[in-house]
């Protein structure tokens, strides 16, 4: 690397401020069995910071399909609050219409545990699954997206502001995740054209 004149790319990480709260474990139905028959079986969702120079961290809330890899909600906001993975998560439903037995898995943060978005996600018919205190690892695919979004996308420029790094988000994702990059795990096709697949022969 120091012969090319290669350097890594470095950011600075977001880091939270330790909960005081003590952490309920709740039910775990996922259990990492990430596998899956069709679209809208089990979805996964988290949220992830992204820096801007004028304001500082910005919020984007993802919600993952398993089946398709494909990005069905996502919201992203000045603000980490339980409206911004409420409206991640109607996106995704307004989207994909999905079955009543969909499993919905999340980590145990304050956004997805309380009691404003278990209504919603009930209200949706929508099956609740929590991570373990402190296993990333039982939410390992959307974790893989954002860091896919980090090293694609946002470690390669500096937003101006939230707007601007709205922007880029969006057309990361829809233009360019979604429908344009392959994924080894789906047979190197994209998530869109897995998605279209299944809804061509339903």
């Amino acid at each position: 690397m120091k012969k090319a004149d290669i350097r890594s790319i470095t950011k600075k990480k977001y880091r939270p401020y330790p909960s005081k709260e003590k952490v309920v474990q709740l039910d775990n139905l996922l259990k990492r069995d990430f596998s899956t028959c069709t679209i809208n079986e089990k979805w996964v969702a988290d949220i992830t910071y992204i820096p801007t120079v004028r304001d500082g961290w910005c919020y984007l809330a993802s919600v993952l399909d398993l089946h398709s890899k494909k990005i069905v909600g996502y919201s992203f906001s000045r603000s980490m609050t339980s409206e911004l993975v409420i409206e991640a998560l109607q996106n995704a439903c307004f989207s994909q219409k999905p079955r009543k037995d969909l499993i919905l898995h999340t980590d145990l943060g304050s956004q997805y545990t309380s009691s404003e978005f278990t209504q919603h996600v009930q209200k949706q018919g929508i099956k609740q699954s929590f991570s373990q205190k402190g296993c990333p690892y039982d939410n390992a695919c959307i974790e893989s997206f954002h860091a896919i979004l980090k090293k694609e996308e946002v470690y390669h420029t500096q937003y101006t502001d939230y707007l601007a790094a709205k922007l880029a988000i969006f057309q990361f994702i829809e233009g360019w995740y979604n429908r344009k990059r392959i994924h080894s795990s789906i047979g190197y096709q994209t998530p869109q054209a897995i998605e279209d697949q299944i809804r061509r022969t339903a």
